[in-house]
């Protein structure tokens, strides 16, 4: 199921007349798309405000969050973005995500999820990436290159939908899940798309946390050599800090370089919403799709006033956290589209490609990290 449409709050409704699902052609011509609304009820036809049909999901969301936070403070090794996702599929999987609960599931799968990725914008100042050095930089371009591109060229190579392997190539090169919500709209993706992408990068992301630093002294890495590392090759921010945090002194380096690839989210957006708009004008149908979506200018917005330094140290302390706990309501909410016959369908191919992806961004890293001399001696 693709994207939803994008209405109000506070006084949408479901006219009786109006059907809650449609299809229609994809743009790109690779399958119909099933759409619906969120504000409609179970049994739709009643006129319900989109805010009350879905607080029961987003009131399961929350437990869910909540629940994910218990288990990781009880369970250190264990990450809430994965916990989170366990408990959305699970609730999938097991029945328990009935059409009462779809409207507050796909909110926090969709809105929060974007929210998350503007409260992101403040973990970002221009500091930040002036602290990078040529060598970080370095470090940086170069695993994010071959990494999206090898990921790309994996995908096709095992048949995976284009919408797919883009998700996947920008998840595993960017920053998570939040470039999976990101680049989800020009990609033209769909639920099963999204589902897929987003269980193989916090599948990948997890196995980080207890492989990276395991593989530390094997490999003879000093601590900036372990930080730069982590930074360069994990996906999600949460899982940097848990990685990094395995190895006393290698979070700050790891945090500058994880960052960093996050400020490249925006330039990747940008450059495949123009791609998206000359599309659709070559195809003369449907609304041209925006350059920037309305959450990346949020984003933007927040990295500006937190390289201003006006924003108090208590509030972006508080933001930081919101964003966190934003971040694993969403994966909650995602987790709910990870039915066995959704991970059924992506088949062989798409676990491979995705366990390729992590070998491949990884290895990037770590020959980026000794040719760029960083922490060498």
């Amino acid at each position: 199921m693709k994207s939803l449409p994008d209405i109000g709050w506070a006084t949408a409704g479901v006219p009786r007349k109006t059907a809650c699902h449609s299809t229609e052609p994809h743009p790109a011509g690779r399958r119909a798309i099933s759409r619906c609304r969120p504000d409609c009820p179970a049994g739709h036809g009643n006129h319900v405000p989109a805010a009350i049909v879905a607080l029961p999901g987003l009131a399961v969301v929350g437990a869910a969050t909540g629940l994910a936070f218990l288990g990781a403070w009880m369970i250190p090794w264990i990450n809430p973005a994965t916990l989170a996702v366990i408990l959305g599929a699970a609730l999938s999987n097991l029945g328990l995500h009935t059409d009462k609960l779809r409207p507050g599931t796909h909110v926090a799968g969709h809105r929060l999820l974007r929210l998350a990725v503007v409260l992101l914008g403040f973990q970002l100042s221009t500091s930040t990436l002036r602290a990078v050095g040529p060598a970080g930089a370095g470090l940086v371009f170069g695993t994010v290159t071959v990494t999206f591109t090898g990921l790309l060229l994996l995908g096709r190579l095992f048949g995976l939908p284009p919408a797919r392997s883009l998700l996947l190539a920008s998840g595993y090169s960017i920053c998570g899940a939040s470039a999976v919500a990101a680049v989800r709209s020009p990609a033209e993706a769909d639920e099963d798309d999204v589902s897929v992408a987003v269980a193989l990068v916090t599948l990948c992301g997890s196995l980080a946390i207890f492989v990276l630093p395991a593989l530390r002294h094997p490999l003879h890495l000093n601590t900036l050599q372990f930080g730069s590392w982590v930074g360069a090759s994990v996906h999600d921010v949460g899982q940097t800090v848990a990685t990094a945090q395995a190895v006393p002194g290698a979070l700050a380096v790891a945090m500058v370089i994880k960052l960093s690839r996050v400020a490249l989210l925006l330039p990747l957006v940008s450059a495949l919403g123009y791609r998206a708009r000359r599309r659709t004008d070559a195809a003369a149908t449907g609304p041209r799709p925006p350059v920037l979506p309305l959450f990346l200018i949020g984003f933007v917005a927040a990295v500006t006033l937190n390289s201003m330094n006006v924003v108090p140290a208590g509030t972006l302390a508080a933001l930081i956290h919101a964003q966190q706990i934003l971040l694993v309501a969403a994966l909650v909410g995602l987790g709910t589209g990870m039915h066995r016959r959704v991970l059924s369908r992506a088949g062989g191919p798409a676990l491979f490609v995705g366990l390729a992806g992590w070998f491949l961004v990884g290895a990037t890293a770590l020959a980026a990290v000794h040719l760029t001399g960083i922490g060498g001696a």
